[in-house]
């Protein structure tokens, strides 16, 4: 198969008709294999039913139905594993992102050797609550990650190379990170496409403004940390720890020889208890041991840990 398109979406009844009809017909254009993937995400709408009707008229409609709403990155996650094609394609069902883009996203994976192709929407239809937090968000993305060349992380329309979706792990609300996943992953060669943006034509924005925002910087520091130090815990934390522990025992041990030393003078000291900094160092040696301890047990969680992605399924077409 050439292409599988993974179209997670919640509450969109009105566009998948025409979404469909519109990748149909780009397909069907350039000749290319392909299937279609919706992920029904907990809709509370007809979308499940809609999903229903096209996979009874048409054989290159697939999809997967959550039980509740888990949110974007398990159904992406979910629709990777289904997916069969050479080159997967990824876009949102609200009709913003253009399957027009599919033939190029797929040449520059085919041909130019891309493992993974990121949208731009230069120019977007995007009010200002959502745009300026894209752009702040993104400039942090690109100096963490270190993927200079690209200019939005969380552009729905996406090309992967099929090994790169069967290679990473999506979780949480990890999709905004998905090259930075990619990159982690060994697939470092990472393109960007300039897509054309249209404006919503049916429901509203799933898109929570400046609370989103917040969390992407969180999520964000948590994939740095992950992917610095994700399967070797005990070298931040064993780290941390014991140069803590150290400053601590030798701020107690000057305190404990300068009383002894006083007393073999004769000199009169108050005692070593009565320093506040006797408290102090043993803080410090507590939270250096504690920290270290914190790296011991990252160390075997993450050496058993068991798989995050588990979702209940109610339905598959």
């Amino acid at each position: 198969m050439d292409i599988s398109v993974v179209v997670p979406l919640y509450n969109e009844e009105e566009s998948l008709p025409e979404l469909h009809a519109w990748i149909k017909r780009v397909m069907e254009a350039n000749k290319f294999s392909y299937e279609i993937i919706f992920v029904n995400d907990g809709s509370t709408d007809r979308s499940w039913q809609v999903i229903e009707e096209l996979g009874s008229q048409y054989p290159e409609v697939k999809g997967i139905k959550f039980r509740r709403n888990y949110g974007k990155s398990p159904a992406l996650y979910c629709g990777f594993a289904k997916a069969e094609g050479d080159v997967v394609i990824t876009m949102d069902a609200d009709l913003q992102d253009s399957p027009d883009e599919i033939p190029e996203l797929r040449r520059m994976i085919v041909e130019d050797g891309y493992d993974l192709v990121s949208g731009y929407k230069q120019k977007r239809h995007d009010p200002l609550s959502k745009t300026i937090p894209t752009k702040l968000f993104n400039a942090t993305a690109r100096k963490v990650s270190g993927i200079k060349n690209l200019h939005d992380f969380n552009c729905g329309l996406k090309a992967y190379r099929r090994d790169v979706v069967k290679s990473i792990e999506v979780f949480g609300e990890m999709h905004r990170f998905i090259p930075y996943l990619a990159k982690n992953a060994g697939f470092d060669k990472i393109g960007e496409k300039v897509v054309h943006h249209q404006k919503r034509q049916y429901g509203k924005s799933k898109f929570m403004g400046w609370n989103r925002f917040v969390n992407g910087y969180l999520d964000l520091m948590t994939l740095w940390f992950l992917g610095t130090f994700g399967k070797k815990p005990m070298h931040v934390f064993g780290f941390l720890g014991t140069i803590v522990f150290i400053i601590g025992f030798f701020a107690a041990l000057y305190l404990g020889v300068e009383k002894a030393w006083a007393l073999f003078k004769g000199v009169h000291m108050r005692l070593v208890t009565d320093s506040p900094y006797f408290y102090i160092a043993l803080t410090m040696m507590m939270i250096g041991t504690q920290l270290f301890l914190a790296g011991f047990l990252g160390d075997l969680i993450s050496r058993n840990s068991s798989e995050r992605n588990k979702y209940e399924i109610e339905k598959t077409i």
